[in-house]
């Protein structure tokens, strides 16, 4: 009996990862050596996407994306999906290529897959989740910013900023990719509401989330702010849509009543003139 695992993708967006690339990719296929790999890279200026090509010429469970330029990492991700559901593959993940992602967990995501989950998120904050190398104050907006996501989202997940994460091919197929309506990071809170919303079995594991060692970081400071101020916006929308679905069902009740009402005093009517 085969497993929905047994044709899983990792998708992994570059751009000037020179360094850090052979290495994920190594750690990848040595933690999963059934795994494929598909690198992602924006046309980076370091050669890294002429580094990917090198690995791939080596290895055939190793394939290459070239983009024109650098247009986000929501749109390299959309554009793995769309080239891992084209290729059959039945679990789609996402992993940073900076080596904050451990391959060495990718396990504790596919078990979850394969016993019925739509939707996998490695999470820092549930038990069992942590966090290496950041600041404390980094932490505190982090854990503060996703308290905060699910509250006003009433998703319920701990994590929902998270980039790691794997999907059974059948939800990106449900979900309209195309529709993400903001193009930076916070394309992974949209996602994973967007799953909860079409009733999605969504479930987290706790992962170890270590900052990077090479390079710099691609986040900005801006991002908190814009996707904090997104989140609220979705908030609000998803409770005046509750209210007015509140609002019809009270309507259809009270209706409802009134047309018991008129009956029973048709059936009074009529007793009484017998």
């Amino acid at each position: 009996m085969t497993n929905p695992s047994d044709l899983t993708l990792v998708v992994i967006p570059t751009y000037n990862e020179l360094e850090n690339l052979p290495l994920i990719v190594g750690r990848v296929r040595s933690a999963m050596p059934t795994v494929d790999v598909l690198v992602v890279d924006d046309n980076s200026p370091d050669g890294t996407g002429e580094k990917a090509d090198e690995l791939a010429a080596q290895d055939s469970q190793i394939h290459v994306l070239h983009r024109k330029g650098k247009e986000g990492l929501c749109a390299a991700y959309m554009a793995g999906f769309t080239w891992g559901v084209e290729h059959d593959y039945q679990v789609i993940c996402e992993m940073d290529a900076d080596g904050s992602h451990a391959p060495e967990q990718l396990h504790l995501l596919l078990a979850e897959i394969d016993n019925g989950a739509d939707l996998v998120i490695g999470s820092r904050y549930i038990d069992g989740g942590k966090v290496v190398n950041w600041p404390k104050k980094r932490w505190i907006l982090s854990r503060g910013g996703n308290i905060y996501i699910s509250a006003a989202l009433g998703a319920g997940l701990s994590d929902m900023t998270a980039g790691y994460r794997a999907y059974r091919r059948e939800l990106l197929e449900k979900l309209d990719l195309d529709a993400l309506s903001h193009a930076g990071y916070i394309f992974q809170v949209e996602l994973a509401w967007r799953a909860v919303e079409a009733g999605a079995d969504v479930c987290e594991v706790p992962i170890t989330f270590t900052e990077r060692e090479i390079g710099e970081s691609k986040l900005d400071g801006s991002f908190v702010k814009d996707s904090l101020l997104e989140v609220t916006k979705w908030g609000i929308q998803h409770r005046l849509s509750q209210l007015q679905e509140l609002r019809g069902i009270f309507t259809t009740l009270a209706r409802e009543r009134a047309r018991k009402r008129r009956e029973l005093k048709a059936r009074r009517r009529m007793r009484d003139a017998d």
